[in-house]
Parts: structure tokens; sequence; C-alpha cells
């Protein structure tokens, strides 16, 4: 497990890698090792393993909303074989990252036969914020208001059934709930409005200072086909610049969506996985 001085190390290893680390590195730079009394309980709070023989080969993380992520470059089974080791009683809600390690670690740690309510292996993008272009366009983007909670929980709730494949359960409404909150209560979070009403949302679900990781995009059915995706994308990207940001990073649902996103300049650079476990398992319990 990952010790207090062990920051530095981690980040240095990950920088390089940082398109298919995006998770592990704004977690570690928000909540720190996850270690001690002073733990977050947000749910991105991560805790950290790394591997080493001498130099550090790997790097793991389980947040405390259950989420596995690894950077794991050699994609050594073994690596993967001692993570399983130290997770060993812990419960896991799902896995995500690059996405032949991800398949590496399914195997390893027995969840590639689990049932999944989400199981996708999504085109991964990368974009230079310097070739950005501000989008031509009467439309205004802005953050979230006390008032769009009920707008934003009937949107995530339909992103979340109608694109991810989460069942319309007490377990999805209550998810939903907590997302469309923590959308008040984050500078994170844009509503994109055309003549004052609300037509399509963004969001960073990982930031650095210099790199961005887009998630959490969604246009209504009544309003799509419009172009409004990617006008609210290139609009918060450019806000995101504005402060420094020079690179955005962002995993895609569809062809829809990879339309979207090469329209504005995206460059695919490979596959990352995104798995959410139909119900969490414990790692290392039978069956």
């Amino acid at each position: 497990m990952a010790r207090p001085g062990d920051e530095g190390a981690i980040d240095a290893f990950l920088k390089p890698h940082s398109a298919s680390s995006m998770f592990l590195r704004s977690n570690l730079a928000q909540f720190g090792l996850g270690l001690g009394p002073d733990r977050s309980d947000d749910p991105r709070a991560t805790t950290f393993w790394l591997a080493k023989n001498g130099a550090m080969r790997a790097v793991f993380g389980l947040s405390n909303a259950g989420f596995v992520m690894g950077q794991a470059l050699d994609n050594d089974p073994d690596d993967w074989i001692a993570f399983r080791d130290a997770l060993k009683g812990a419960t896991v809600a799902g896995i995500t990252g690059a996405t032949p390690q991800i398949k590496t670690a399914m195997e390893v740690l027995g969840l590639q036969n689990a049932p999944y309510s989400v199981m996708r292996d999504e085109p991964h993008y990368r974009l230079d914020l310097y070739d950005l272009e501000d989008p031509a366009s009467n439309a205004r983007l802005r953050p979230a208001k006390p008032d769009d909670l009920d707008l934003l929980f009937d949107w995530i709730i339909d992103y979340d059934t109608s694109v991810l494949g989460s069942p319309l359960n007490d377990v999805t409404r209550a998810r939903t709930s907590a997302n469309a909150q923590a959308h008040m209560n984050s500078d994170s979070h844009r509503i994109l409005e055309v003549d004052g009403m609300p037509v399509a949302k963004t969001a960073f679900n990982a930031s650095l200072p210099d790199m961005v990781q887009i998630g959490g995009v969604y246009t209504p059915p009544e309003h799509r086909s419009k172009g409004y995706a990617r006008t609210a994308v290139a609009l918060h990207l450019l806000e995101a610049r504005e402060r420094g940001v020079k690179t955005a990073i962002l995993f895609a649902s569809g062809e829809p969506a990879c339309r979207a996103y090469e329209a504005i300049g995206f460059q695919r650079i490979g596959t990352y996985t995104l798995a959410i476990l139909a119900k969490p398992r414990v790692i290392g319990a039978n069956g």
C-alpha cells in the first residue's frame, strides 16, 4: 500500500500515461492517498497500491465507490495478482482503464464472467486545446443552478438507463439523485442554453491544472442532431483553456458521440473500458 511521501513518485510515474490515468491522477491530487483519520468520504477518494522492483512498475487504486483502477505498463499478470491479494475482502463495484490492462485485471480478479450492468470498450480520444476553435453559436454555457435539480435528475437517469444500460431501479435512482445534487456543488458541470432553454450538459469528471477529462455529456432526445453536445464541450474546453488547461481526454459512448467529438478536433488514441458490476463483488469470496 502506498504511504505518505509516495505522492510525488506516483504522479511522476502516471504523468507520461495521463490519457489512461486521469481518474488516478485527479483523485490523488484532490484527495491524497486515502489514508488515516482525515481520509475523505468522497466516492472518488482512492487508496493506492504500488508494484516495485527497484523502479516503480505499476500503480493501482480502489476508490471509496468501489472502482478498481490501474496503470500497469507491462500488463504483467503477476502485478495484478499481487494487487488482487492485497484487495482480498474488499468490495468492488466496477473497474475502469485502458482496455488491454482491464481485460487482464478482470481475469486475475475473477470478474471476467461476472454480470455487469455496464460493460463498454469505448473509443478513447485526445485533443490539444490550442487546436480548438470557438464555435459560431448563439448558445450560452452556464453553471448548474438549484432550480436545475429536477431537470438534471431526468437527464442523468435517461443517460444512465438508455446509454449506459443501467436498470431503472432504486439503486439507479439513488445514484442519480446523488449525482444531480453533486452538480449543484461542483464547478466542473455546465448547462448549455439556447434562447434561455436548457438543451444539453457537459462536465469534467477528472481535472488537473493542465489536463481535463470530459464526462457526463448529454443532450435530451428532443434537442439532438443540432450540434448542441459538441458546442457545449467546445465552450467548456475554451473556459478551461483560459485558465491554463492544455489537453482534453474523453472516452466516447457511441458513433454519434464520436462524430461530435471528432468534429471539434478530437483524435482517437486507443480504447478505454468502463465496467460496472450488476451487483458489487467481494474479492476473494467464493462464487
